[in-house]
């Protein structure tokens, strides 16, 4: 269902059970992390509105008000004063807030409220000199995290966590399939193949600078500028990592992150062109249990300049392009990744969904800074995240590879 307003979300929800209201918020937040296509500015707002359901359902339900009764949602009930959830940072007050901070505007008593929350959880995070930088709103956020997915990439295909650095967690591999039993003879138990992965805390910061005249900006169009540069700045140092990063104060990429021999790559002459066999003894690599959901990635020069007047042995077109324009196509029936990051003449085929992550733990912080472009007029904004990425199973991964020299 698709919500014109929150007023008008909150009245579907705020007869509904908590319950209800949870389930259908995870939901929303799975489809936001997953689906490029999903409507962003529709789901913020249904979850807005979910979220003042719940925190009036449960106010009801502490102060004995009647479900028919009324309560004021910025004053409170009894003396109160207003609750702001448990996140904070999804609530209208903070994002507000936010914003007004950034643009030097005065903050009423409700929105200083939100924002001393959020500064309280950002210093558990971030360690900042300066006070008048915290979180960025949730929904700028999924805003942010939504409009680099649609860029495509392997951004878009990999999976994203928002756990705390330095803890292990647990992803499971393909498993043995049963066997067949003899009656009465006995069993061995199998141990399930369970990996895990560890992310590192590493700081990604970006500082950029814009005029004085920012200050006269409607918040919604501040919004979407703050949300372009932090998909052109923050994302875009993830996404590279994704395939470069050397593991050393930055992300893991597929290159640097996996040992590749002759047991998981292919590499073609630099005298030769890649070819179709070559293709197929890459896709043949690739471990049983991996090629469910496995794709083809590679940049846009390689696709076009090696794969797109390839033939197979009885002529016909390896690669097929998708005649509805919704993905880019088929290579031997996997889907094609198209990511600008890799390198010229440099395929790489695995389960990118399962077994390539980064983790954004802390959302982004945003600092302004009015003095230190004093003299040019103009202000400074500096991003800093602590993020990781790296590949969660390096034998889910393959890779084809022409020689430089």
């Amino acid at each position: 269902m698709k919500f014109e307003s929150v007023a008008e979300a909150f009245n579907y929800y705020r007869m509904q059970s908590v319950e209800a209201i949870e389930k259908r918020a995870a939901e929303i937040s799975k489809l936001i992390d997953t689906d490029p296509k999903a409507d962003v500015k529709s789901l913020n707002i249904e979850l807005e509105g979910m979220k003042e359901a719940k925190s009036n359902i449960e106010s009801r339900a502490a102060f004995g008000v009647q479900a028919k009764g009324k309560l004021n949602l910025i004053t409170g009930t009894a003396g109160n004063e207003v609750s702001f959830g448990e996140d904070v940072t999804a609530s209208k007050e903070y994002r507000s807030a936010f914003f007004k901070q950034l643009l030097g505007r005065a903050l009423d008593e409700v929105e200083k409220r939100a924002w001393k929350k959020a500064v309280e959880m950002r210093n558990n995070v971030f360690a900042t000199s300066s006070n008048t930088g915290a979180v960025i709103p949730t929904t700028t956020l999924n805003e942010v995290v939504s409009k680099a997915r649609k860029i495509g990439g392997l951004l878009a295909e990999s999976r994203a966590f928002a756990l705390p650095s330095k803890i292990s967690i647990p992803v499971g591999t393909p498993s043995d399939a049963a066997s067949w039993h003899t009656e009465g003879a006995t069993v061995d138990s199998a141990k399930p193949s369970i990996a895990s992965v560890t992310f590192d805390g590493n700081e990604i910061l970006k500082v950029f600078s814009i005029s004085t005249k920012v200050e006269t900006m409607s918040i919604d169009a501040f919004e979407s500028y703050l949300v372009d540069e932090l998909v052109n700045c923050v994302m875009a140092c993830v996404e590279d990592a994704l395939v470069n990063g050397t593991g050393s104060g930055q992300g893991t990429g597929l290159l640097s992150g996996i040992t590749w021999d002759a047991t998981n790559s292919v590499t073609v002459a630099a005298a030769k062109d890649i070819g179709y066999a070559d293709v197929v003894e890459m896709v043949a690599l690739l471990p049983r249990g991996y090629a469910n959901g496995a794709k083809i990635a590679m940049n846009n020069a390689t696709l076009y300049r090696v794969f797109y007047g390839m033939l197979d042995d009885n002529k016909r077109p390896i690669f097929i392009a998708d005649p509805k324009a919704e993905t880019i196509g088929m290579v031997l029936g996997f889907p094609v990744v198209v990511d600008d990051y890799i390198p010229d003449n440099t395929v790489i085929m695995g389960n990118f969904g399962q077994y390539l992550g980064y983790n954004l733990p802390g959302g982004i912080v945003v600092e302004a800074s009015r003095e230190s472009s004093f003299k040019s007029g103009l202000i400074d904004y500096r991003a800093l995240a602590v993020a990781d990425c790296k590949p969660i199973v390096a034998e889910a991964f393959v890779k084809l590879a022409k020689a430089s020299a």
